[in-house]
């Protein structure tokens, strides 16, 4: 399995650990110009859910794969919190703030999955 597959799914899993909900993989890596070749997109319920899921997608990345973010952004306010593993940017919102800037929306040229939430 590709290298970055392997790190989204490890993302996804960190996510899921924290009962992350509304994750969307946006496959970037066919559109030119773009930052990365994926960006994981989720929400929290709140800004200390969105800490604990920040805190988790760093353990598990860091223990399945023995990498850690080059940049974590958004941890002080924690209503959108961007962590930066270079080919994957993992977006992590309260649910007002991902309606707001509609991501989704944004790169609807990329290929969106949507990952089950785990109750």
């Amino acid at each position: 399995m590709d290298e970055t597959k392997k790190l989204v799914r490890y993302i996804t899993k960190g996510i899921q650990e924290k009962k992350g909900r509304g994750i969307v993989v946006a496959d970037l890596s066919k559109i030119d110009g773009t930052i990365c070749r994926y960006f994981v997109i989720c929400e929290g319920n709140s800004p200390l859910q969105v800490e604990a899921i920040t805190d988790s997608v760093t353990d598990t990345v860091r223990e399945k794969l023995g990498e850690k973010p080059t940049r974590v952004v958004g941890l002080e306010n924690a209503v959108w919190v961007a962590m930066d593993y270079v080919d994957v940017m993992v977006h992590i919102f309260v649910p007002d703030m991902r309606s707001y800037y509609d991501l989704e929306t944004l790169w609807q040229d990329a290929k969106l999955t949507t990952i089950p939430d785990i109750d």
